[in-house]
């Protein structure tokens, strides 16, 4: 009896170098997930993001309709819709209209919003981002799970609000709550019984923060009658993978300096570790796989070990590499990572092995069989038609009548 599969995606805030043309960029997002769909991975997260220049998708909503129409199996979420933003009347109704369109593919990935740049231009304090986030959620998911809602807040208000549309999706669209070291996801997500997205898992604080983090969404989910799902459970973190780990390293001289350039100068995620080789800094603790299917293996094992299990590893997507091995590192991880995680060879490997260890049986059946038949020929119309090195081939059971007689 095999166990769940570990599913694999991406998460795609996205990150794009500011000399490079955007709409290109964009275009190639869209590529990027009909690639995955066509190697099997099972879902795709797309963020919001609306200042700093590198993460250029403003509605992760707009991406997923376009995405979805040049898919076929792969699941989209919002990762993430930032509440504090939205009316979350509209965001809900946006949300289930996804729902439909898609035929339930779509996912709701929430959290307060990453960028303080952002909530600044809209005349958020930052200080208020979470409890805006806190308050909506409670809404939200009432509004999406078909339920009329009154609720009057000092930012939003909804007087017998209902969507207008029942859900596609039962009893409504998956959704799920962003955490990184904070336990904010996590009370959010056990106080709803929501899924959990863990943005930053690779980093040291991340990773030590796994177990602790469960631990608090499952309080709170007992606390507020709810249950967690560890299938629900989502870990992200950054990979780039080829055939050895020095063309995995050479790939990455591309991009991964302008990368590291916007996390430690620009971005308010301060995940690259200190030091003045931040790549080896990357690998040596963990944040990143720079390196074989085997090395993410590995890395990807820790995960499962350190946090009790979960549903889906995410690669965080970048561009640190060319577009072509780009590509190709995410086929080198549908190929030989998620076969590992996802029981797909054991029962070819038990069958290989059986057939090797019964390889002389076997072989001296048909090698028989055929020269039972070689033989039965002969005696019925003579050698003539039979090469030499044939009968020699198959033994005793092929030899000429007159021999066999001798």
């Amino acid at each position: 009896m095999f166990g769940p599969r570990l599913r694999f995606g991406a998460f795609i805030a996205p990150f794009h170098p500011v000399d490079e043309n955007p709409t290109l960029a964009i275009q190639r997002d869209l590529e990027l997930v009909q690639h995955m769909d066509n190697l099997g991975y099972e879902e795709a997260w797309i963020g919001e993001h609306h200042s700093a220049g590198y993460e250029l998708i403003a509605s992760p909503e707009v991406f997923i309709a376009a995405a979805a129409e040049r898919t076929k199996h792969i699941r989209l979420g919002t990762g993430v819709a930032s509440l504090p933003y939205h009316h979350p009347m509209m965001l809900a109704d946006r949300i289930n209209q996804l729902d439909h369109m898609t035929r339930g593919r779509v996912m709701f990935g929430a959290g307060p919003g990453a960028l303080v740049s952002d909530a600044m231009m809209m005349g958020i304090p930052p200080q208020a981002q979470r409890d805006r986030m806190d308050e909506a959620l409670g809404v939200l998911v009432r509004l999406m799970r078909g339920e009329e809602v009154t609720h009057k807040s000092d930012w939003f208000e909804l007087r017998q609000a209902r969507l207008q549309m029942t859900p596609y999706s039962r009893p409504s669209v998956e959704m799920s709550v962003a955490s990184q070291v904070s336990p904010t996801g996590a009370r959010a997500a056990g106080r709803h019984g929501l899924g959990l997205l863990s943005i930053g898992a690779t980093s040291q604080a991340g990773f030590n923060a796994l177990a602790s983090n469960w631990h608090i969404a499952t309080e709170q989910a007992a606390e507020h009658g709810q249950t967690m799902d560890r299938s629900k459970w989502r870990l992200v973190g950054p990979m780039h993978i080829a055939e050895t780990r020095e063309q995995a390293f050479e790939d990455v001289k591309f991009g991964l300096e302008k990368w590291v350039y916007y996390f430690r100068e620009i971005a308010n995620l301060p995940i690259v570790p200190e030091g003045p080789d931040p790549v080896k800094a990357m690998v040596d603790t963990g944040l990143a796989v720079i390196g074989t299917p085997e090395d993410a293996v590995k890395r990807i094992q820790q995960l499962v070990d350190e946090s009790g299990g979960f549903g889906a590893f995410l690669l965080m997507d970048h561009n640190w590499a060319p577009w072509a091995q780009k590509k190709r590192s995410y086929e080198l991880i549908a190929r030989y990572v998620a076969p590992h995680f996802q029981a797909l060879n054991p029962n070819r490997e038990a069958s290989m092995a059986w057939v090797g260890s019964n390889k002389a049986e076997f072989t001296g059946q048909v090698m028989a069989a055929m020269g039972a038949r070689i033989a039965q020929h002969i005696a019925e119309k003579g050698a003539g038609d039979i090469r030499p090195e044939f009968a020699a081939m198959l033994g005793g059971a092929a030899a000429t009548p007159d021999k066999a007689a001798e």
